[in-house]
């Protein structure tokens, strides 16, 4: 029977190892970086069994296990602990004991160029139909090369999906003659956490994508679709076709510690796109693209995006919503904290004239802005055509948006706009605390208080009902 040993950074461990934290004999505490949970791990005694190999009769996978009498333990740093209370305090609820690995390179995945999907398939379907927890492993080291591939559930048990080497995209478009749409997808999974461990990179290639961008309609890299209690953390999404990021038709979603990235140029490649998805949070996460850094469109609520970094990008956006009379409801978003630099929009809610629905319940707080243009809109007669756009009454409903604390410069003379409907004009728009200025050629932001090399910028109010709040400018006349 092989030997397998445990390899406790493909289990998940490394988080642990990277934080401020000394394994020793005392108790500590560590926040669950998902909540408010705390876990105590709590060294055992010495004089257990010290074995970490297993015997198994599979290639595909390994267990960890101290003995029978001992199930639930691990030795790590010269210590003994409980894998429970350590999977708990690396961030995640850890799955039943013992988990099994599924690692690709025992289904046949080669890691140098050729084409791995099939051996990609293989593992997942092991990994799927599995009971008892799974951790899939996508080592590093490695690229691997997929053509579109759909991991489907519903499977039998939790599943934490490792990716620590690089996944690339093949450049050839007739791989994607069956569906032109999608990549790399996610769907119909409950309980999947994928974690980079901050090495993972997941490349679309997208160069070829780009050049023929306006025949394609929203080619996404990685969609997350119908998954519920879903973490995505410690990854790298570049150079996508179109979208990078998708989250769609989900429920209870934690993103944090992504970088997003694809060149300014690269035509309608959004950052994080969230439609129709509730209860999500993205956090310290940084998008850099040639589109919105984040879109929300139809039927997503209760969003909530702190300590993003945003740009370069078209900035964050709610919407476009009403696009061909259709109604469109997106709720209860909260943006804290961001910082925008260099985008051609910056905090932005647009809508089709014809439309209906609402986008309501918004607020914008604490964001820092740099050479931003239009770093506050609201364009209800949004029209992303070649033709004009026919005047029509009907629009989507927008109220109850706050704009709190909101700072920098504007690399447009007018930094607010509010654009609404003569018949669904913008209700309940609150200011507050807004400074925002244009800088003169040859000077630098280099404070958000002073004065020196900053400009006068306007602002544009158009049926509007706006309350402001403390110190406010620009100003609507």
């Amino acid at each position: 029977m092989p030997r397998i040993a445990l390899n406790l950074t493909e289990m998940g461990l490394q988080i642990m190892k990277k934080r401020t934290f000394s394994w020793g004999p005392k108790p500590r505490k560590l926040e669950n970086h998902f909540g408010n949970c705390q876990s105590e791990v709590v060294p055992l005694s010495k004089n257990l069994d010290q074995t970490i190999v297993h015997e198994s009769n599979s290639t595909s996978f390994g267990t960890i296990n101290l003995g029978s009498k001992y199930p639930n333990l691990i030795k790590y740093g010269g210590e003994i602990y409980n894998f429970e209370k350590l999977a708990k305090a690396s961030g995640s609820n850890p799955p039943a004991f013992p988990p099994k690995f599924v690692h690709v390179d025992n289904f046949g995945a080669k890691g140098d160029g050729s084409d791995d999907s099939q051996a990609f398939n293989r593992a997942w379907n092991e990994a799927c139909s599995s009971k008892g927890g799974v951790i899939f492993v996508v080592p590093r080291n490695k690229v691997y090369l997929l053509k579109p591939v759909t991991f489907s559930g519903p499977c039998q048990s939790r599943i934490t999906f490792k990716i620590y080497g690089k996944i690339k995209a093949s450049t050839q478009i007739s791989d994607y003659k069956n569906d032109q749409r999608h990549w790399i997808v996610f769907e119909n999974i409950q309980n999947l956490e994928v974690d980079g461990g901050g090495s993972g990179t997941i490349d679309g290639r997208g160069r070829i994508w780009w050049q023929n961008s306006c025949k394609i309609d929203e080619s996404k890299a990685l969609t997350f679709s119908d998954c519920n209690n879903l973490g995505v953390s410690r990854l790298r999404i570049e150079n996508a076709q179109q979208m990078h990021l998708t989250f769609e038709n989900c429920v209870n979603v934690r993103a944090s510690l992504l970088t997003v990235i694809s060149p300014a140029n690269s035509p309608n490649t959004d950052g994080i796109h969230i439609t129709s998805t509730q209860n999500i949070q993205i956090f310290n996460s940084l998008v850099g693209t040639g589109d919105d850094c984040v879109s929300i469109v139809s039927g997503s609520r209760n969003v909530r995006i702190t300590d993003i970094t945003c740009g370069p990008g078209h900035g964050i956006s709610i919407g476009s919503l009403g696009k061909n009379k259709s109604e469109d409801e997106v709720s209860n978003v909260i943006v804290d904290r961001a910082k925008i630099s260099g985008t051609t929009n910056g905090l932005r809610i647009k809508s089709w004239q014809g439309g209906s629905g609402y986008a309501k319940n918004i607020m914008f707080k604490n964001v820092m802005m740099h050479n931003v243009t239009n770093p506050i809109i609201i364009d209800q007669n949004y029209c992303d055509q070649k033709e004009s756009c026919p005047e029509q009454y009907s629009a989507v409903q927008v109220e109850n948006i706050v704009y709190k604390n909101i700072k920098g410069s504007s690399a447009s003379e007018v930094a607010i706009k509010f654009d609404c409907s003569d018949s669904f004009p913008c209700k309940g728009i609150l200011v507050q605390d807004v400074n925002l200025y244009h800088l003169q050629k040859g000077h630098t932001d280099t404070s958000s208080s002073g004065r020196s090399g900053q400009q006068d910028v306007e602002a544009s109010c158009s049926s509007v009902w706006l309350t402001t709040k403390g110190r406010v400018s620009p100003l609507c006349s």
